[in-house]
């Protein structure tokens, strides 16, 4: 947590602490940020649906959508 000095009404400076704020979520493969997927700490994530928390999608809120599309391609390429 960050320390940072508050100037009260009663002009009196009081040290509070500040959260940090949380990373944007990033793709495992290409480091690109993920879209759909909120920037919230931990304990704010678990209190919302899972649905809310990630892309309905397989990979979803672990994957972009480019990298899961060119994963599907070459396992479509394997069954062929």
């Amino acid at each position: 947590m960050k320390r940072v000095k508050v100037k009260l009404p009663s002009k009196r400076m009081v040290i509070r602490e500040r959260k940090k704020k949380p990373k944007i979520q990033k793709c495992a493969i290409c480091k690109k940020p993920l879209h759909g997927i909120p920037k919230l700490r931990a304990t704010e994530l678990k209190k919302l649906a899972k649905s809310e928390k990630r892309v309905e999608r397989p990979y979803g809120g672990y994957l972009c959508s480019k990298c899961v599309r060119e994963i599907m391609r070459e396992r479509a390429r394997k069954i062929a």
